[in-house]
């Protein structure tokens, strides 16, 4: 019976040891996916801003790119309270010269939701400067409300049809009048 007893008290000691070493690798792995995501430390760069009138799923730290090539990120986003656009500031690569009419566009990474910024850019000479505005922007497709929109003028126009005639008057006491 104390063989029983002194083995069990192994294996406790065992699952303790086995317990931290994979709270260490756990530990580990967090801290070198945070190195290698770049988390913690300011991007050296320039921000700019742009202004949208729908941001749809973009939230800070969303990408930003120009030919498929990731230059940045959404450092922020808030509401102008002059004109109800959302502006976007958009930390950029210090190594990366934007002409001044680069045109930027979000676009959605799945279907699912999730969001960045694609920068265009454009053919002037002079480059963007930190805190310029980049002052062609196209904000987020809702492609639900696009479905919604396709789908509904189907359904929508013959119930209308069926309930107005389109030579009649559209009020019954009226037709009821004009027929007598």
């Amino acid at each position: 019976m104390s063989r029983a007893r002194s083995n069990g008290a192994g294996e406790q000691w065992a699952e303790v040891l086995l317990g931290f070493g994979v709270i260490a690798a756990a530990a580990a792995f967090l801290t070198y996916s945070l190195s290698a995501g770049g988390a913690g430390r300011a991007p050296d760069g320039y921000e700019v801003t742009a202004k949208f009138g729908d941001v749809g799923s973009l939230a800070p730290g969303s990408n930003v790119s120009v030919a498929g090539v990731k230059v940045g990120a959404v450092a922020d986003i808030t509401l102008d309270p002059a004109s109800y656009l959302a502006v976007a500031h958009l930390r950029i690569d210090s190594k990366v010269k934007l002409p001044v009419d680069s045109t930027a566009k979000i676009t959605s990474d799945s279907l699912l939701g999730g969001a960045h910024v694609v920068i265009s850019p454009g053919g002037a000479a002079e480059s963007l400067k930190a805190g310029s505005q980049i002052e062609n922007a196209q904000g987020a497709v809702d492609l639900f409300g696009l479905i919604g929109q396709f789908l509904r003028p189907q359904s929508g126009a013959g119930s209308a049809a069926a309930a107005t005639p389109a030579d009649g008057p559209a009020d019954g006491a009226a037709a009821g009048g004009a027929s007598k």
